[in-house]
């Protein structure tokens, strides 16, 4: 692909900032019309979409979400970023909640996600082509986005990339293995994994903090740029925790805490529970990186990044409860109104940033 996709120019005028979808098309179709958006996808004052990533995984209609997506953006009425679930998706990397993707569904042989659309020969092809021109960053003078975190250092390497997404993604990936072979850590956490692979997927055992199968999961995040900007920084946890279906050894880290740029920065990909009864009843077991601050509230040194992801990536888990009012929300972020709307209708304004 000639020139660098991975930085694209963020439409000017009003927008609306769409967090993760994760297939929840009735949430995305209710919160269009919330909005004001017609059904063709135009809003009657001139307003347009941009979608944080992570449109697919674990709600029932993933193909269904691309489509619409890649429709709207097609016409010139949406922009939408690479997330790190579409990155898996475009490295046919099999994980918890894809297996809708793929001709033979490894969630369902699991007895998971059986309500989940299946793609089609035809969707997948059409879905693998879509993500293919995804940008990482759009950017203008006023506002940034990014799916996962705004590091400067891999930002910088990537904007040098003129390969196509899974060419860069696997270039680094290819560096990252040489260099846990040549300094003995793939052997070591190979042989942790050894001792401890039983453990490792049973959310009863306690295993130890595996320190090499740590520090070899935070060199994979850590030294491909395209990881850390869709999936964020992630370093040695100070104990092992149990998500998304096995035992972990590395954490996410507050990025934002870091970030000393004037130019606020909307992200999503962290679910930003509503409440902290959601938390406690749909948490995966992944750390709260939000603990203590309200969801009106701006994130980071200058009050200048906030997270749009509100935890509707968990409908499905309130569907096996047997729920069919939701308290998950799917959101989007008002620019310049600085105000959150909801699928339900629920209205937040947020603080300015400093």
């Amino acid at each position: 692909m000639p020139g660098n996709h991975l930085f694209q120019p963020l439409f000017a005028g009003p927008l609306d900032i769409v967090g993760d979808v994760h297939g929840e098309l009735d949430a995305l179709c209710e919160l269009l019309a919330v909005l004001g958006y017609h059904a063709d996808g135009r809003h009657p004052e001139g307003r347009r979409l941009a979608f944080i990533g992570d449109l697919c995984d674990r709600g029932p209609e993933s193909p269904a979400v691309f489509a619409l997506v890649a429709g709207l953006v097609e016409r010139g009425l949406a922009q939408c970023l690479l997330g790190n679930h579409e990155l898996n998706v475009l490295r046919n990397a099999r994980k918890e909640g894809n297996g809708w993707f793929f001709p033979e569904d490894h969630d369902a042989e699991q007895g998971r996600f059986r309500d989940a659309a299946r793609a089609s020969d035809a969707d997948r092809a059409a879905i693998r082509s879509f993500i293919t021109t995804l940008p990482v960053v759009l950017e203008r003078s006023d506002l940034r986005l990014v799916h996962a975190a705004w590091d400067d250092a891999a930002l910088a390497l990537l904007r040098e990339c003129q390969a196509a997404t899974l060419a860069i993604h696997d270039a680094y990936a290819r560096r990252g293995r040489e260099v846990a072979g040549e300094s003995g850590l793939a052997q070591r956490a190979a042989e942790e994994w050894r001792l401890y692979q039983q453990q490792l997927t049973d959310p009863q055992a306690t295993p130890p903090l595996l320190e090499n199968l740590g520090r070899l999961d935070s060199l994979e995040q850590m030294a491909n740029p395209l990881r850390i900007a869709t999936s964020g920084p992630e370093l040695l946890a100070g104990a092992p925790f149990f998500a998304a279906g096995k035992w972990r050894m590395v954490d996410r880290v507050r990025w934002w805490t870091n970030y000393r740029h004037e130019v606020p920065v909307i992200i999503g990909h962290y679910w930003r529970w509503p409440t902290p009864e959601l938390r406690a009843a749909f948490t995966r077991g992944e750390h709260d990186l939000f603990d203590g601050t309200g969801v009106d509230r701006w994130l980071g040194a200058r009050q200048n990044v906030y997270c749009v992801d509100f935890g509707v990536g968990a409908r499905y888990m309130e569907r096996a409860r047997g729920s069919t009012r939701f308290a998950t929300r799917l959101a989007a972020l008002r620019w310049p109104e600085r105000e959150v709307i909801t699928d339900e209708g629920d209205r937040l304004p947020l603080q300015r940033p400093a």
